[in-house]
């Protein structure tokens, strides 16, 4: 639990750090697909990095500590997709339920 809420606060603080650079043009419209694809990328390296931790490992290049570190943070940067993705599911559902 504690992982999930220094996550959020990191993410807390990026998006802030982003609010404050990001200049204040009301014509500048936040493009979501680039923020989709900006977390897919994180995930998949975050989970490059989880394998490549244990193939350190299993060649003793590595020490078991990063190798945990790292395969827990990829761990939570799949549940945090798989989360997102069924929300998702859930809404296009909700929606295809509407009566028109």
């Amino acid at each position: 639990m504690s992982i999930d809420a220094l996550r959020a606060a990191q993410a807390y603080a990026e998006v802030a750090k982003t609010a404050a650079s990001a200049p204040a043009d009301a014509a500048q419209k936040p493009d979501f697909g680039a923020m989709v694809k900006s977390a897919i990328a994180e995930t998949a390296s975050s989970l490059q990095a989880g394998e490549a931790a244990a193939a350190q490992a299993a060649t003793g290049e590595a020490s078991l500590v990063d190798v945990v570190t790292a395969i827990s943070a990829a761990e939570v940067s799949l549940e945090t997709a798989l989360a997102v993705r069924n929300r998702v599911i859930e809404a296009y559902q909700e929606i295809m339920r509407m009566p028109i």
